[in-house]
């Protein structure tokens, strides 16, 4: 695929950056690491990864100086994309601590029920059930399996911010959101394969076309 102009990868010291830069690597796509803010200017869209803590994460992003930057990003509508952690740090809120998030989207980060026979951390593979169309799913799409980590879930506000969700225990989880050009993954699209590589590889063509709004 033919690069567009510059995609950030937003380094605060909690995201798996090796994993993402080699997956948009193999898509011939190279990832800009931005720390601070000076770093955002040659940037056309950003990626905001993330293992661990809502806590220490949002305190290394506010010690980065980069919060107030991603709320205007989203706010001027540029292309932002989640992965694990990242997706949570987009709420307003989490249960595992008392930090305030980005509250780019409505709505607080939940942990996952205790249920009989789930394990927490969620670990491993899931089915996507698709509840809206957007750039990473289309109509006519099956229900790709992803790879998954993670002990907290996001509830939106919103039901039209829901993009897609997981089966968890007797319920389901949410695996996806997306709001104007701004989306987020619960899994790891850089672990899940084929499948993570295709909605990987439709991002960046998603880019690549003007990044319009989905309808």
């Amino acid at each position: 695929m033919k690069p567009i102009q510059k995609i950030g990868l937003i380094d605060y010291g909690m995201g798996n950056l090796h994993s993402v830069q080699t997956s948009f690597k193999r898509l011939g796509q190279p990832l800009v690491q931005v720390r601070k803010p000076e770093d955002l200017e040659p940037c056309d869209a950003l990626i905001l990864p993330g293992v661990g803590a809502f806590d220490p994460a949002m305190e290394k992003l506010q010690s980065s100086g980069l919060v107030q930057h991603l709320r205007s990003w989203h706010d001027n509508r540029r292309p932002l994309l989640g992965i694990c952690l990242g997706l949570q740090l987009l709420f307003e809120r989490s249960d595992e601590g008392k930090a305030e998030g980005l509250g780019v989207f409505e709505g607080n980060v939940q942990r996952l029920p205790d249920q009989q026979g789930e394990r927490i951390p969620h670990m491993g593979w899931g089915q996507l059930k698709p509840q809206k169309l957007c750039p990473l799913l289309q109509e006519g799409d099956t229900q790709p399996w992803v790879y998954f980590v993670h002990s907290y879930a996001a509830v939106p506000n919103k039901p039209s911010d829901l993009a897609a969700t997981v089966s968890f225990g007797r319920g389901e989880a949410t695996a996806m959101v997306w709001k104007h050009r701004t989306g987020a993954c619960q899994f790891h699209p850089e672990k899940s394969a084929q499948a993570g590589a295709q909605l990987l590889k439709r991002w960046v063509g998603w880019l690549q076309s003007g990044a319009e709004l989905p309808r």
